[in-house]
């Protein structure tokens, strides 16, 4: 990471940036909430590690082209922004070699969440067409793709794909009350193949 220009879409609260800011990188965090800003910044004071951070949309990030070596979201930009329109901002972002790295939620624990509880062990919504959610009594708007989908819009936009990842609960996790996904309990019943 030392000497990288990174740009973090949707950075929230900016804590990813500020481990790559310690790692010797030039990370830019952008994020189109004020509140979630104004806690960036005053972690920044508490911590000491200081980086920009820029209130945008990930949809259109008011920062020339091609000034990053890494653009990287996790739960960010993934989530809460339109692919079709965040996945070329990155690219427009990136030098010529640079890499698009992120995180979103698991396409099967989208599939198995109903409208309203716990994900749970059936299909609850067909995986074609996916795009655009949103949930009953929730504020905001997530987008979530299919594999096939993400990588044709990835490919569309100019990139390589060259890894995709799944991420298992490992054999000691536990259930955090915060969260109403999958349980420690469920997702070890099922063989995973260690990465």
């Amino acid at each position: 990471m030392r000497g990288l220009d990174i740009v973090e879409l949707g950075c929230g609260t900016a804590y990813f940036s500020a481990i790559l800011a310690k790692w010797g990188a030039r990370p830019v965090g952008v994020d189109p909430t004020p509140a979630q800003l104004a806690t960036a910044r005053r972690m920044q004071e508490e911590s000491g590690i200081r980086f920009p951070l820029v209130e945008a949309p990930g949809e259109g990030v008011p920062l020339p082209d091609a000034s990053f070596d890494l653009a990287f979201s996790e739960y960010g930009a993934s989530l809460w922004a339109a692919p079709a329109q965040w996945v070329p901002e990155a690219a427009r972002l990136l030098r010529p070699g640079g890499r698009l790295v992120f995180m979103t939620n698991s396409v099967l624990a989208l599939l198995c969440t109903p409208d309203e509880g716990d994900v749970g062990e059936r299909l609850m919504r067909p995986q074609k067409r996916m795009y655009r959610f949103e949930w009953p009594g929730q504020v905001g708007v997530e987008y979530h793709l299919s594999h096939g989908d993400w990588v044709d819009l990835l490919h569309e936009s100019g990139f390589d794909v060259e890894r995709l990842i799944d991420v298992y609960a490992g054999a000691d996790a536990t259930k955090h009350d915060y969260y109403g996904y999958v349980s420690p309990e469920w997702a070890r019943k099922w063989p995973a193949e260690e990465i």
